[in-house]
């Protein structure tokens, strides 16, 4: 595992199979020049609502970009 410039990440809908690409929401973002509160890179879609802060070892934490959020705790991730 390394880091990237560019992921996807995958939101599998609750209860369906994650193996099932149709159950799946996936978006891409990109690398942005912030760090997170665990001190990797914070990565963000074009709209800069999806962040998530990504560590060397591809373990995703989902943040919040605005009040009234409730971030997925859940998401897959793999190199765009």
């Amino acid at each position: 595992m390394g880091k990237s410039d560019r992921y996807e990440l995958v939101f599998v809908h609750p209860g369906a199979p994650a193996a099932v690409p149709e159950a799946a929401d996936v978006v891409e973002v990109h690398r942005t020049d912030r760090s997170g509160p665990g001190g990797h890179p914070v990565y963000a879609d074009d709209t800069g609502i999806v962040l998530a802060e990504i560590s060397d070892r591809d373990e995703v934490r989902m943040l919040a970009s605005g009040g009234h959020q409730d971030p997925a705790a859940a998401v897959q991730v793999r190199p765009a």
